[in-house]
Protein backbone atom coordinates (compact mmCIF):
# COMPACT_ATOMS: atom_id res chain seq x y z
CA UNK A 1 0.00 0.00 0.00
CA UNK A 2 2.88 2.41 -1.22
CA UNK A 3 0.89 3.77 -4.37
CA UNK A 4 0.47 7.54 -4.57
CA UNK A 5 -3.46 8.12 -4.43
CA UNK A 6 -4.97 9.12 -7.91
CA UNK A 7 -6.75 12.17 -7.25
CA UNK A 8 -7.95 13.04 -10.54
CA UNK A 9 -11.65 12.84 -11.38
CA UNK A 10 -13.31 13.36 -14.62
CA UNK A 11 -13.90 17.06 -15.59
CA UNK A 12 -17.74 15.56 -15.95
CA UNK A 13 -18.45 15.55 -12.86
CA UNK A 14 -18.58 19.20 -12.46
CA UNK A 15 -20.62 19.89 -15.25
CA UNK A 16 -23.96 20.44 -13.29
CA UNK A 17 -21.76 23.34 -11.68
CA UNK A 18 -21.69 25.41 -14.55
CA UNK A 19 -24.96 24.51 -15.72
CA UNK A 20 -26.40 25.30 -12.55
CA UNK A 21 -24.57 28.64 -12.40
CA UNK A 22 -22.24 28.27 -9.62
CA UNK A 23 -19.21 28.54 -11.90
CA UNK A 24 -18.07 29.26 -15.55
CA UNK A 25 -16.87 26.61 -17.54
CA UNK A 26 -13.63 29.07 -18.46
CA UNK A 27 -12.63 29.25 -14.50
CA UNK A 28 -13.51 25.41 -13.70
CA UNK A 29 -10.67 25.11 -16.51
CA UNK A 30 -8.49 27.38 -14.91
CA UNK A 31 -9.03 25.79 -11.92
CA UNK A 32 -8.29 22.41 -13.13
CA UNK A 33 -5.35 23.67 -14.93
CA UNK A 34 -3.96 25.42 -11.51
CA UNK A 35 -4.71 21.82 -9.76
CA UNK A 36 -2.78 20.22 -12.07
CA UNK A 37 0.22 22.48 -12.63
CA UNK A 38 0.40 23.22 -8.24
CA UNK A 39 -0.46 20.02 -7.39
CA UNK A 40 -3.62 21.58 -5.12
CA UNK A 41 -6.57 20.34 -4.27
CA UNK A 42 -9.12 21.03 -6.79
CA UNK A 43 -12.00 21.02 -4.19
CA UNK A 44 -10.32 23.82 -1.67
CA UNK A 45 -9.89 25.99 -5.14
CA UNK A 46 -13.57 25.23 -5.87
CA UNK A 47 -14.86 26.00 -2.55
CA UNK A 48 -12.37 28.99 -1.31
CA UNK A 49 -11.16 30.53 -4.42
CA UNK A 50 -14.39 30.04 -6.65
CA UNK A 51 -17.03 30.39 -4.17
CA UNK A 52 -18.57 26.80 -4.81
CA UNK A 53 -20.58 26.21 -1.65
CA UNK A 54 -19.04 22.99 -0.68
CA UNK A 55 -22.78 20.89 -0.23
CA UNK A 56 -23.06 22.12 -3.91
CA UNK A 57 -20.14 20.30 -4.58
CA UNK A 58 -20.75 17.21 -2.57
CA UNK A 59 -24.06 16.36 -4.03
CA UNK A 60 -22.50 16.75 -7.71
CA UNK A 61 -19.83 13.82 -6.71
CA UNK A 62 -22.03 11.99 -5.40
CA UNK A 63 -24.30 12.07 -8.10
CA UNK A 64 -22.06 11.55 -10.69
CA UNK A 65 -19.96 8.68 -8.86
CA UNK A 66 -23.60 7.67 -7.97
CA UNK A 67 -23.27 6.99 -4.02
CA UNK A 68 -24.27 8.82 -1.34
CA UNK A 69 -22.28 11.78 0.04
CA UNK A 70 -21.75 12.47 3.57
CA UNK A 71 -19.73 15.68 5.15
CA UNK A 72 -18.08 15.81 8.11
CA UNK A 73 -20.43 15.82 11.52
CA UNK A 74 -18.51 15.75 14.68
CA UNK A 75 -21.72 13.52 16.48
CA UNK A 76 -20.85 11.22 13.80
CA UNK A 77 -19.07 7.63 15.84
CA UNK A 78 -16.52 5.80 13.87
CA UNK A 79 -15.62 2.25 15.29
CA UNK A 80 -11.69 2.83 16.20
CA UNK A 81 -10.95 -0.75 15.86
CA UNK A 82 -11.61 -0.22 12.23
CA UNK A 83 -8.44 1.39 12.43
CA UNK A 84 -6.21 -0.57 14.32
CA UNK A 85 -4.22 -2.38 11.29
CA UNK A 86 -4.25 0.77 9.00
CA UNK A 87 -1.58 3.54 9.16
CA UNK A 88 -3.03 6.81 10.10
CA UNK A 89 -0.89 8.85 7.94
CA UNK A 90 -1.37 6.37 4.88
CA UNK A 91 -5.44 7.23 5.37
CA UNK A 92 -4.28 10.89 5.69
CA UNK A 93 -2.51 10.77 2.28
CA UNK A 94 -4.63 8.37 0.23
CA UNK A 95 -7.94 10.24 1.90
CA UNK A 96 -10.06 7.41 2.62
CA UNK A 97 -12.01 6.09 6.05
CA UNK A 98 -13.54 3.10 7.24
CA UNK A 99 -16.55 4.30 8.49
CA UNK A 100 -18.82 1.28 9.98
CA UNK A 101 -19.34 -2.70 9.63
CA UNK A 102 -22.28 -3.95 9.56
CA UNK A 103 -22.29 -7.84 9.07
CA UNK A 104 -19.65 -8.95 6.24
CA UNK A 105 -20.30 -5.08 4.53
CA UNK A 106 -18.29 -2.13 5.63
CA UNK A 107 -18.88 1.71 4.78
CA UNK A 108 -15.43 3.72 3.55
CA UNK A 109 -15.65 7.10 3.15
CA UNK A 110 -13.61 7.95 -0.22
CA UNK A 111 -12.85 10.96 -2.74
CA UNK A 112 -12.88 9.33 -5.43
CA UNK A 113 -14.95 5.64 -5.56
CA UNK A 114 -13.74 4.71 -8.89
CA UNK A 115 -10.03 4.80 -8.15
CA UNK A 116 -8.97 1.52 -8.90
CA UNK A 117 -6.07 1.44 -6.97
CA UNK A 118 -7.37 2.68 -3.51
CA UNK A 119 -10.04 0.30 -4.36
CA UNK A 120 -7.59 -3.00 -4.41
CA UNK A 121 -6.02 -1.42 -0.97
CA UNK A 122 -9.25 -1.42 0.69
CA UNK A 123 -10.00 -5.08 -0.51
CA UNK A 124 -6.46 -6.33 0.72
CA UNK A 125 -6.69 -4.66 3.94
CA UNK A 126 -10.85 -5.72 5.14
CA UNK A 127 -10.64 -9.40 2.74
CA UNK A 128 -13.88 -11.07 2.82
CA UNK A 129 -16.37 -8.06 3.38
CA UNK A 130 -17.79 -6.36 0.73
CA UNK A 131 -17.27 -2.79 0.53
CA UNK A 132 -19.80 -0.22 -0.22
CA UNK A 133 -18.57 3.33 -1.08
CA UNK A 134 -19.80 6.89 0.18
CA UNK A 135 -18.40 9.69 -1.10
CA UNK A 136 -16.84 12.22 1.21
CA UNK A 137 -14.17 15.52 0.19
CA UNK A 138 -10.81 15.60 1.30
CA UNK A 139 -11.21 18.13 3.96
CA UNK A 140 -14.10 16.27 5.84
CA UNK A 141 -12.51 12.79 5.59
CA UNK A 142 -9.01 14.49 7.17
CA UNK A 143 -11.44 16.00 9.97
CA UNK A 144 -13.04 12.63 10.77
CA UNK A 145 -9.31 11.09 11.03
CA UNK A 146 -8.57 13.86 13.42
CA UNK A 147 -11.50 13.83 15.44
CA UNK A 148 -11.78 9.91 15.48
CA UNK A 149 -7.66 9.34 16.28
CA UNK A 150 -7.61 12.60 18.69
CA UNK A 151 -4.87 13.50 20.87
CA UNK A 152 -2.89 11.14 21.91
CA UNK A 153 -2.36 12.98 25.41
CA UNK A 154 -5.91 14.28 25.96
CA UNK A 155 -8.27 12.23 24.28
CA UNK A 156 -11.18 13.17 22.16
CA UNK A 157 -14.75 12.56 22.37
CA UNK A 158 -14.62 9.85 19.64
CA UNK A 159 -11.87 7.91 22.01
CA UNK A 160 -14.58 7.70 24.89
CA UNK A 161 -17.62 6.80 22.55
CA UNK A 162 -15.52 3.84 20.75
CA UNK A 163 -14.38 2.90 24.72
CA UNK A 164 -17.72 2.65 25.63
CA UNK A 165 -18.95 1.23 22.16
CA UNK A 166 -16.33 -1.53 22.42
CA UNK A 167 -17.69 -2.52 26.00
CA UNK A 168 -21.03 -2.40 25.21
CA UNK A 169 -20.30 -4.97 22.27
CA UNK A 170 -18.56 -7.33 25.77
CA UNK A 171 -21.57 -6.38 27.48
CA UNK A 172 -24.41 -6.91 24.94
CA UNK A 173 -26.05 -9.75 26.91
CA UNK A 174 -26.02 -7.94 30.49
CA UNK A 175 -28.81 -7.38 31.88
CA UNK A 176 -29.63 -3.96 31.29
CA UNK A 177 -31.39 -2.59 34.29
CA UNK A 178 -28.46 -3.85 36.79
CA UNK A 179 -26.10 -1.96 38.60
CA UNK A 180 -23.02 -3.71 37.62
CA UNK A 181 -22.10 -0.83 35.41
CA UNK A 182 -20.48 1.73 37.57
CA UNK A 183 -20.91 5.70 37.62
CA UNK A 184 -17.64 6.21 38.67
CA UNK A 185 -16.18 4.39 36.09
CA UNK A 186 -13.17 6.12 34.04
CA UNK A 187 -14.79 6.13 30.70
CA UNK A 188 -17.98 7.49 32.46
CA UNK A 189 -16.85 10.23 34.26
CA UNK A 190 -14.87 11.09 30.66
CA UNK A 191 -18.14 11.10 28.73
CA UNK A 192 -19.79 13.27 30.70
CA UNK A 193 -17.45 16.06 31.38
CA UNK A 194 -16.84 15.99 27.35
CA UNK A 195 -20.37 16.41 26.73
CA UNK A 196 -20.36 19.65 28.85
CA UNK A 197 -17.26 20.31 27.22
CA UNK A 198 -18.71 20.05 23.83
CA UNK A 199 -22.01 22.06 24.97
CA UNK A 200 -20.05 24.98 25.43
CA UNK A 201 -17.78 24.95 22.49
CA UNK A 202 -20.67 24.67 20.23
CA UNK A 203 -22.41 27.55 22.40
CA UNK A 204 -25.56 25.06 23.82
CA UNK A 205 -27.50 27.07 25.76
CA UNK A 206 -28.92 23.39 26.64
CA UNK A 207 -28.07 20.03 26.91
CA UNK A 208 -30.63 17.34 27.04
CA UNK A 209 -29.95 13.64 27.75
CA UNK A 210 -32.63 11.20 26.75
CA UNK A 211 -32.47 7.38 27.72
CA UNK A 212 -34.95 4.44 26.16
CA UNK A 213 -36.26 1.77 26.78
CA UNK A 214 -36.12 -1.42 24.86
CA UNK A 215 -32.20 -1.26 24.61
CA UNK A 216 -32.13 1.81 22.04
CA UNK A 217 -29.40 3.78 21.88
CA UNK A 218 -29.52 7.09 24.46
CA UNK A 219 -29.68 10.05 23.01
CA UNK A 220 -27.52 13.25 23.61
CA UNK A 221 -29.02 16.56 22.46
CA UNK A 222 -28.14 20.33 22.59
CA UNK A 223 -29.88 23.36 22.13
CA UNK A 224 -28.40 26.12 19.70
CA UNK A 225 -29.94 29.25 18.39
CA UNK A 226 -33.18 28.09 19.70
CA UNK A 227 -32.94 24.79 17.77
CA UNK A 228 -32.79 21.30 19.63
CA UNK A 229 -30.63 18.70 17.39
CA UNK A 230 -29.22 15.10 17.98
CA UNK A 231 -25.52 15.31 18.98
CA UNK A 232 -24.51 11.72 19.47
CA UNK A 233 -25.71 8.89 20.84
CA UNK A 234 -24.34 6.44 23.66
CA UNK A 235 -25.10 2.42 24.02
CA UNK A 236 -27.92 1.92 26.36
CA UNK A 237 -26.37 -0.12 28.93
CA UNK A 238 -24.66 2.79 30.05
CA UNK A 239 -27.78 4.99 30.44
CA UNK A 240 -28.17 4.41 33.90
CA UNK A 241 -24.26 5.17 34.64
CA UNK A 242 -24.29 8.47 32.78
CA UNK A 243 -27.93 10.19 34.62
CA UNK A 244 -26.23 8.82 37.45
CA UNK A 245 -22.78 10.27 36.95
CA UNK A 246 -24.52 13.90 36.47
CA UNK A 247 -26.48 13.73 39.31
CA UNK A 248 -23.61 12.84 41.48
CA UNK A 249 -22.18 15.71 40.05
CA UNK A 250 -25.36 18.03 40.57
CA UNK A 251 -25.28 16.62 44.50
CA UNK A 252 -28.77 14.66 43.91
CA UNK A 253 -29.54 11.64 45.23
CA UNK A 254 -29.04 9.03 42.58
CA UNK A 255 -31.57 6.61 44.12
CA UNK A 256 -34.22 8.25 43.67
CA UNK A 257 -36.08 7.76 40.36
CA UNK A 258 -39.39 8.04 41.00
CA UNK A 259 -40.05 12.61 41.23
CA UNK A 260 -38.48 15.33 39.67
CA UNK A 261 -34.97 16.82 41.18
CA UNK A 262 -33.12 19.94 40.60
CA UNK A 263 -29.52 20.67 40.84
CA UNK A 264 -26.56 22.59 39.91
CA UNK A 265 -22.70 21.67 38.69
CA UNK A 266 -20.22 24.09 38.96
CA UNK A 267 -18.19 22.38 35.87
CA UNK A 268 -13.95 23.97 35.63
CA UNK A 269 -13.45 23.85 32.05
CA UNK A 270 -10.41 25.11 32.49
CA UNK A 271 -7.82 26.98 34.17
CA UNK A 272 -9.46 30.23 33.52
CA UNK A 273 -12.68 29.11 32.79
CA UNK A 274 -15.77 27.79 35.24
CA UNK A 275 -19.10 27.65 34.51
CA UNK A 276 -22.63 26.55 36.19
CA UNK A 277 -24.99 24.46 35.08
CA UNK A 278 -28.77 24.61 36.00
CA UNK A 279 -29.70 20.91 36.08
CA UNK A 280 -33.44 19.27 36.30
CA UNK A 281 -34.33 15.27 36.25
CA UNK A 282 -37.47 14.01 35.18
CA UNK A 283 -39.15 10.20 35.41
CA UNK A 284 -39.67 9.38 32.00
CA UNK A 285 -41.75 6.14 30.35
CA UNK A 286 -39.72 2.44 31.07
CA UNK A 287 -38.36 3.81 34.42
CA UNK A 288 -36.03 5.98 32.99
CA UNK A 289 -34.85 9.77 33.45
CA UNK A 290 -34.12 12.60 31.37
CA UNK A 291 -32.34 15.54 32.25
CA UNK A 292 -31.79 19.21 31.27
CA UNK A 293 -28.98 20.51 31.87
CA UNK A 294 -28.89 24.69 31.52
CA UNK A 295 -25.67 26.20 30.71
CA UNK A 296 -25.06 29.57 33.18
CA UNK A 297 -21.82 31.44 31.67
CA UNK A 298 -20.99 33.81 33.95
CA UNK A 299 -20.27 36.58 32.79
CA UNK A 300 -20.55 40.20 32.65
CA UNK A 301 -23.65 42.10 31.59
CA UNK A 302 -23.64 43.79 28.02
CA UNK A 303 -24.44 47.76 27.80
CA UNK A 304 -27.53 48.28 26.85
CA UNK A 305 -26.15 50.01 23.35
CA UNK A 306 -25.01 46.56 22.28
CA UNK A 307 -28.35 44.71 22.61
CA UNK A 308 -29.75 46.30 19.36
CA UNK A 309 -32.65 48.15 20.77
CA UNK A 310 -34.12 50.24 17.90
CA UNK A 311 -33.24 53.74 18.65
CA UNK A 312 -36.81 55.00 19.38
CA UNK A 313 -37.18 51.86 21.83
CA UNK A 314 -33.59 52.60 23.41
CA UNK A 315 -34.57 56.37 24.19
CA UNK A 316 -37.95 55.93 25.62
CA UNK A 317 -36.72 52.77 27.71
CA UNK A 318 -33.13 55.16 29.25
CA UNK A 319 -36.04 57.38 29.78
CA UNK A 320 -38.43 55.05 32.11
CA UNK A 321 -35.07 53.21 33.67
CA UNK A 322 -34.01 56.65 35.10
CA UNK A 323 -37.50 56.81 37.05
CA UNK A 324 -36.85 56.86 41.20
CA UNK A 325 -39.97 54.60 41.67
CA UNK A 326 -42.02 52.36 39.70
CA UNK A 327 -42.47 48.73 38.00
CA UNK A 328 -40.34 47.66 35.04
CA UNK A 329 -41.00 43.44 33.55
CA UNK A 330 -39.36 42.00 30.96
CA UNK A 331 -41.46 39.43 29.61
CA UNK A 332 -40.86 36.25 26.79
CA UNK A 333 -40.35 32.89 26.37
CA UNK A 334 -37.70 30.75 28.24
CA UNK A 335 -34.47 31.57 27.20
CA UNK A 336 -35.59 34.62 25.50
CA UNK A 337 -32.44 37.01 27.42
CA UNK A 338 -35.38 38.40 30.37
CA UNK A 339 -32.45 38.57 32.76
CA UNK A 340 -29.70 39.29 30.75
CA UNK A 341 -32.06 42.37 29.69
CA UNK A 342 -32.52 43.43 33.54
CA UNK A 343 -28.87 43.17 34.45
CA UNK A 344 -28.01 45.47 31.48
CA UNK A 345 -30.75 47.66 32.85
CA UNK A 346 -29.26 47.54 36.20
CA UNK A 347 -25.87 48.40 34.53
CA UNK A 348 -27.04 51.28 32.84
CA UNK A 349 -28.28 52.70 36.74
CA UNK A 350 -25.77 51.01 38.55
CA UNK A 351 -24.06 54.37 40.43
CA UNK A 352 -22.44 54.98 44.24
CA UNK A 353 -25.63 56.51 44.67
CA UNK A 354 -28.21 53.62 44.50
CA UNK A 355 -28.43 50.05 46.50
CA UNK A 356 -29.35 47.96 44.45
CA UNK A 357 -30.98 44.37 45.78
CA UNK A 358 -31.25 41.21 43.52
CA UNK A 359 -33.40 38.21 43.94
CA UNK A 360 -32.70 35.78 41.40
CA UNK A 361 -33.13 31.84 40.89
CA UNK A 362 -30.33 30.87 40.03
CA UNK A 363 -27.93 34.18 39.86
CA UNK A 364 -26.98 34.03 36.49
CA UNK A 365 -24.93 36.91 36.30
CA UNK A 366 -22.97 38.45 38.69
CA UNK A 367 -22.22 42.53 39.00
CA UNK A 368 -20.05 44.86 41.12
CA UNK A 369 -21.94 47.04 43.04
CA UNK A 370 -25.15 44.70 43.57
CA UNK A 371 -25.98 43.10 46.30
CA UNK A 372 -27.50 39.58 45.23
CA UNK A 373 -29.66 36.96 46.76
CA UNK A 374 -30.20 33.44 45.75
CA UNK A 375 -33.52 31.96 46.46
CA UNK A 376 -34.06 28.68 48.18
CA UNK A 377 -37.99 27.65 47.73
CA UNK A 378 -37.20 24.37 49.68
CA UNK A 379 -37.00 26.30 53.09
CA UNK A 380 -39.11 28.83 52.37
CA UNK A 381 -37.08 31.83 51.26
CA UNK A 382 -38.78 32.78 47.68
CA UNK A 383 -39.19 35.86 46.15
CA UNK A 384 -41.70 37.20 48.08
CA UNK A 385 -39.95 36.54 51.15
CA UNK A 386 -36.99 37.86 49.69
CA UNK A 387 -39.04 41.13 48.57
CA UNK A 388 -40.08 41.81 52.31
CA UNK A 389 -36.48 41.75 53.68
CA UNK A 390 -35.38 43.76 50.90
CA UNK A 391 -37.80 46.64 52.14
CA UNK A 392 -35.97 46.54 55.43
CA UNK A 393 -32.41 47.29 54.22
CA UNK A 394 -32.99 50.42 52.56
CA UNK A 395 -32.73 49.89 49.02
CA UNK A 396 -33.40 52.03 46.09
CA UNK A 397 -34.29 49.65 43.32
CA UNK A 398 -34.76 46.04 43.47
CA UNK A 399 -34.84 42.99 40.86
CA UNK A 400 -37.02 39.93 41.08
CA UNK A 401 -35.99 37.37 39.07
CA UNK A 402 -39.65 36.03 38.26
CA UNK A 403 -43.14 36.96 39.48
CA UNK A 404 -44.27 33.38 39.61
CA UNK A 405 -47.94 34.39 41.90
CA UNK A 406 -49.68 36.93 43.20
CA UNK A 407 -48.31 37.16 46.17
CA UNK A 408 -44.94 38.19 44.52
CA UNK A 409 -46.86 40.39 42.56
CA UNK A 410 -48.21 41.94 45.10
CA UNK A 411 -45.25 42.82 47.28
CA UNK A 412 -43.38 44.15 44.17
CA UNK A 413 -46.47 46.64 43.13
CA UNK A 414 -46.29 48.05 47.14
CA UNK A 415 -42.47 48.26 46.84
CA UNK A 416 -43.17 50.35 44.02
CA UNK A 417 -45.57 52.71 45.03
CA UNK A 418 -43.60 53.44 47.99
CA UNK A 419 -40.74 54.77 46.29
CA UNK A 420 -38.72 51.96 44.94
CA UNK A 421 -37.77 51.41 41.49
CA UNK A 422 -38.73 47.58 40.95
CA UNK A 423 -37.71 45.35 37.93
CA UNK A 424 -38.85 41.46 37.47
CA UNK A 425 -39.58 39.28 34.80
CA UNK A 426 -42.71 37.31 33.49
CA UNK A 427 -43.45 34.61 31.03
CA UNK A 428 -46.07 36.52 28.36
CA UNK A 429 -46.08 36.46 24.91
CA UNK A 430 -46.64 40.14 24.58
CA UNK A 431 -46.27 43.38 26.34
CA UNK A 432 -49.98 44.52 26.82
CA UNK A 433 -50.51 40.55 27.54
CA UNK A 434 -48.70 40.94 30.43
CA UNK A 435 -51.17 44.30 31.82
CA UNK A 436 -53.69 41.44 31.18
CA UNK A 437 -52.28 38.51 32.88
CA UNK A 438 -51.40 40.54 36.14
CA UNK A 439 -54.99 41.72 36.27
CA UNK A 440 -55.93 38.18 35.42
CA UNK A 441 -53.59 37.11 39.04
CA UNK A 442 -55.95 39.41 40.77
CA UNK A 443 -53.86 42.80 41.25
CA UNK A 444 -55.11 45.47 41.91
CA UNK A 445 -56.35 47.20 38.94
CA UNK A 446 -55.32 51.14 40.39
CA UNK A 447 -52.17 50.25 42.09
CA UNK A 448 -50.73 48.57 39.09
CA UNK A 449 -51.55 51.09 36.66
CA UNK A 450 -50.29 53.53 38.87
CA UNK A 451 -46.91 51.59 39.64
CA UNK A 452 -46.31 50.50 35.74
CA UNK A 453 -43.61 52.40 34.16
CA UNK A 454 -43.14 50.06 31.36
CA UNK A 455 -43.44 46.73 29.48
CA UNK A 456 -40.51 45.24 27.51
CA UNK A 457 -41.55 41.86 25.07
CA UNK A 458 -38.33 39.84 23.83
CA UNK A 459 -37.75 37.27 21.30
CA UNK A 460 -34.51 35.65 19.93
CA UNK A 461 -34.58 34.54 16.85
CA UNK A 462 -31.87 33.39 14.26
CA UNK A 463 -29.09 35.91 12.91
CA UNK A 464 -28.13 35.39 9.32
CA UNK A 465 -24.45 33.78 9.19
CA UNK A 466 -21.91 37.09 9.01
CA UNK A 467 -19.60 34.58 6.69
CA UNK A 468 -21.34 33.62 3.86
CA UNK A 469 -23.72 36.56 4.08
CA UNK A 470 -24.98 38.05 0.68
CA UNK A 471 -27.81 40.46 -0.64
CA UNK A 472 -30.63 39.92 -3.00
CA UNK A 473 -33.22 41.59 -5.28
CA UNK A 474 -36.30 40.17 -3.56
CA UNK A 475 -39.55 39.67 -5.93
CA UNK A 476 -42.16 41.98 -5.55
CA UNK A 477 -44.13 39.38 -3.07
CA UNK A 478 -41.84 39.52 -0.60
CA UNK A 479 -41.59 43.44 -0.47
CA UNK A 480 -45.39 42.83 -0.20
CA UNK A 481 -45.51 40.67 2.56
CA UNK A 482 -43.26 43.23 4.40
CA UNK A 483 -45.17 45.93 4.24
CA UNK A 484 -48.49 44.16 4.95
CA UNK A 485 -46.89 42.74 8.05
CA UNK A 486 -45.40 46.39 9.26
CA UNK A 487 -48.96 47.71 8.87
CA UNK A 488 -49.30 49.67 5.32
CA UNK A 489 -50.43 52.72 7.44
CA UNK A 490 -47.03 53.53 8.67
CA UNK A 491 -44.37 51.44 5.85
CA UNK A 492 -44.80 54.68 4.03
CA UNK A 493 -42.69 56.30 6.82
CA UNK A 494 -39.52 54.26 6.72
CA UNK A 495 -39.68 55.46 2.79
CA UNK A 496 -38.74 52.19 1.56
CA UNK A 497 -39.64 51.84 -1.97
CA UNK A 498 -39.82 48.67 -4.43
CA UNK A 499 -36.76 49.62 -6.32
CA UNK A 500 -34.41 47.82 -8.33
CA UNK A 501 -31.61 48.48 -6.21
CA UNK A 502 -33.38 47.52 -2.98
CA UNK A 503 -31.82 44.86 -1.02
CA UNK A 504 -32.31 42.02 1.29
CA UNK A 505 -29.84 39.69 2.89
CA UNK A 506 -29.50 35.89 3.07
CA UNK A 507 -27.12 33.42 4.07
CA UNK A 508 -25.82 31.10 1.70
CA UNK A 509 -24.30 28.80 3.94
CA UNK A 510 -20.64 27.60 4.88
CA UNK A 511 -18.82 25.71 7.59
CA UNK A 512 -18.73 28.25 10.02
CA UNK A 513 -22.50 27.52 10.08
CA UNK A 514 -23.15 23.97 8.82
CA UNK A 515 -24.38 24.81 5.39
CA UNK A 516 -27.67 26.30 7.39
CA UNK A 517 -26.81 30.09 6.74
CA UNK A 518 -27.81 31.17 10.27
CA UNK A 519 -25.34 31.51 13.35
CA UNK A 520 -26.00 33.20 15.95
CA UNK A 521 -29.24 35.21 17.53
CA UNK A 522 -30.60 38.57 17.02
CA UNK A 523 -33.03 39.96 19.56
CA UNK A 524 -36.30 41.76 18.58
CA UNK A 525 -37.87 44.04 21.31
CA UNK A 526 -41.47 45.80 22.11
CA UNK A 527 -41.78 48.62 24.69
CA UNK A 528 -45.01 49.62 26.04
CA UNK A 529 -44.69 52.64 27.93
CA UNK A 530 -46.79 53.63 30.81
CA UNK A 531 -49.23 56.85 29.84
CA UNK A 532 -52.12 58.39 31.38
CA UNK A 533 -54.12 57.28 28.65
CA UNK A 534 -52.80 53.84 29.07
CA UNK A 535 -53.36 53.85 33.11
CA UNK A 536 -56.81 54.64 32.36
CA UNK A 537 -57.39 52.10 30.10
CA UNK A 538 -55.39 49.81 32.82
CA UNK A 539 -57.75 50.71 35.48
CA UNK A 540 -61.13 50.50 33.79
CA UNK A 541 -59.99 46.54 32.96
CA UNK A 542 -60.38 47.54 29.13
CA UNK A 543 -59.84 44.97 26.95
CA UNK A 544 -56.15 43.51 24.73
CA UNK A 545 -57.36 45.10 21.87
CA UNK A 546 -57.81 48.60 23.15
CA UNK A 547 -54.68 48.82 25.09
CA UNK A 548 -53.06 47.47 21.97
CA UNK A 549 -54.12 49.61 19.55
CA UNK A 550 -53.74 52.83 22.00
CA UNK A 551 -50.01 51.89 22.21
CA UNK A 552 -49.26 51.50 18.80
CA UNK A 553 -51.09 54.98 18.37
CA UNK A 554 -48.71 56.32 20.91
CA UNK A 555 -45.74 55.07 18.78
CA UNK A 556 -45.02 51.23 20.33
CA UNK A 557 -42.78 49.57 17.88
CA UNK A 558 -44.44 46.16 18.24
CA UNK A 559 -42.41 42.76 18.01
CA UNK A 560 -43.31 41.99 14.21
CA UNK A 561 -42.47 45.40 13.37
CA UNK A 562 -39.16 45.68 15.27
CA UNK A 563 -38.26 42.42 13.38
CA UNK A 564 -39.09 43.62 9.98
CA UNK A 565 -36.71 46.59 10.65
CA UNK A 566 -34.02 43.88 11.08
CA UNK A 567 -34.72 42.12 8.32
CA UNK A 568 -34.53 45.73 6.31
CA UNK A 569 -30.71 46.15 8.24
CA UNK A 570 -29.56 42.57 6.90
CA UNK A 571 -29.74 40.91 10.50
CA UNK A 572 -32.14 38.36 9.93
CA UNK A 573 -35.00 37.03 7.11
CA UNK A 574 -38.74 36.76 6.72
CA UNK A 575 -38.96 33.21 8.07
CA UNK A 576 -37.03 33.55 11.19
CA UNK A 577 -39.20 36.56 12.26
CA UNK A 578 -42.34 34.36 11.26
CA UNK A 579 -41.49 32.07 13.57
CA UNK A 580 -40.65 34.07 16.44
CA UNK A 581 -43.09 37.02 16.34
CA UNK A 582 -45.59 36.47 13.53
CA UNK A 583 -49.21 35.11 14.83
Amino acid sequence: MQKAANNTIDPRAYDPLIQEGFIRQTDLVKAIQESLHKSTNLEGLLIEKYRVPKAVLGKTLSTFFDCPYIPYDERTLIDPQLLNNLSHDYLRRHHWLPLKQQGDILDVLIDNPHDLDRGHDIRRSFPGLTIRYALGLQRDIERFLSATIGDADSGSIADTLGELVNDAHQEQFCDIESDGIDENDSAIVRLANQIIAEAYKHEASDIHVEPYSDRKETAIRFRVDGTCSTYMRIPAIYRRALVSRIKIMSNLDIAERRKPQDGKIRFKLNQDREIELRVATLPTAGNNEDIVMRLLTAREPLPLDAMEFAPATLKALLEIVEKPHGIILCVGPTGSGKTTTLHALLRHINTDERKIWTAEDPIEITQEGLRQVQVHPKIGFTFASAMRSFLRADPDVIMIGEMRDKETADVAIEASLTGHLVLSTLHTNGAVETVVRLLDLGCDSFNFADAMQGVIAKRLCKRICVNCKEPYHPTAQEYDRLAHWYGTQTWGTLEVGYREDFQLYRGRGCDACSQTGLKGRVALHELLCGSDELRNLIQNRAKTTEMQCLAEKEGMVTLVQDGILKILAGLTTYEQVRTVAMR
